[in-house]
């Protein structure tokens, strides 16, 4: 399945020529993007599109742009099973902002069910993640990992170096995602 990932950054390029080029089979969005950056994605409708909220995301463009809101949610697609977590770790007051303690996020995603690919706008805690409180990783996600090793985990919102990125982690290829990326899963 090859899929287009959109997270933090506008594609590069538009995502129309994206999909043709690439022959794309999904898109997937993994949070703080504008509207206005990816509002070609209302006119794509031969694609199924599935995302996430990041902290800084625009709240309804999903919605508006035919794109399944997977934040603690499922749906299969081609015999695979996708599922999500939203926002991130909560580092300062803003009530509208998708963010989290680390105590609710662990009792949201405490009996979230397996899923081959997790797609999620944080990292896990430790991995790619940074010190500063605005880029740690969430705790419920890497007991997420513990548990249910999905083959895959996506995710934006923090900026790993080459020195530092984590590919995998106990059996799961970690995908970092910035901007856009073409990727063949599973």
């Amino acid at each position: 399945m090859k899929i287009l990932a959109i997270a933090d950054r506008p594609p590069k390029k538009a995502i129309s020529e994206i999909v043709l080029e690439e022959k794309i089979d999904l898109i997937i969005t993994l949070g703080d993007l504008e509207y206005t950056e990816i509002a070609e994605l209302e006119y794509i409708k031969d694609i199924p599109k599935i995302g996430v909220y990041g902290n800084h995301s625009t709240p309804g463009y999903m919605e508006l742009l035919g794109i399944t809101n997977l934040h603690l949610a499922t749906t299969e697609i081609n015999r695979v099973t996708f599922g999500g977590f939203e926002g991130s770790h909560k580092y300062k007051k803003d009530e509208f902002a998708k963010m989290y303690t680390q105590d609710e996020a662990l009792g949201l995603m405490s009996e979230f069910p397996y899923v081959d690919v997790f797609i999620a706008h944080s990292p896990p805690a430790g991995i790619n993640d940074e010190d500063d409180p605005a880029h740690q990783g969430l705790l419920a996600l890497r007991q997420y990992l513990d548990r249910n090793k999905p083959r895959y985990f996506l995710h934006g919102h923090t900026y790993p170096t080459q020195a530092n990125i984590v590919t995998e982690y106990n059996g799961t290829q970690i995908i970092y995602v910035t901007a856009d990326q073409v990727m063949t899963l599973i």
